[in-house]
């Protein structure tokens, strides 16, 4: 297969991908919290401790805005900064008690939804759905 075929079946998954994505996480997130919130605390939850410029280069927002994002989402008590000890100019990211818990809940209600959604696959396929997955990050999304 050439790069260009490659490239386009890469296309074709990763549109799949956000629209399955954005289909089972549908009507997840608290009403008190934006979409963009809500993706904040998502990407803070599987990539903790993250800093101000990742969330920034992730959500592709300036820093200013992500700032002002993080600071209504410590507002409501949903995460944490952490000052490092050895660099204190640096701080991480967390989710805080509340932030855990309220992604832990949107974490269950779409595991319900790809459960449901990968029913009829058997072991077999199970075990090759998780190789796949394992051999795409580590190979293209690390």
């Amino acid at each position: 297969m050439d790069n260009n075929s490659l490239f386009q079946k890469f296309v074709a998954f990763t549109t799949s991908v956000h629209q399955i994505t954005s289909e089972i996480s549908k009507d997840v997130k608290s009403e008190s919290l934006t979409p963009l919130q809500y993706k904040i605390l998502e990407y803070i939850a599987v990539s903790q401790p993250v800093t101000l410029s990742e969330i920034s280069d992730c959500m592709h927002m300036s820093m200013p805005n992500t700032s002002r994002e993080l600071k209504k989402l410590g507002e409501k008590q949903l995460c944490d900064k952490i000052t490092d000890p050895a660099d204190r100019r640096k701080q991480g990211i967390t989710l805080s008690a509340a932030g855990k818990a309220m992604m832990n809940e949107a974490f269950q209600y779409i595991a319900v939804r790809f459960t449901e959604r990968i029913g009829s696959v058997t072991d077999q396929e199970r075990k090759e759905i998780e190789r796949a997955l394992d051999l795409l990050q580590q190979k293209v999304f690390y």
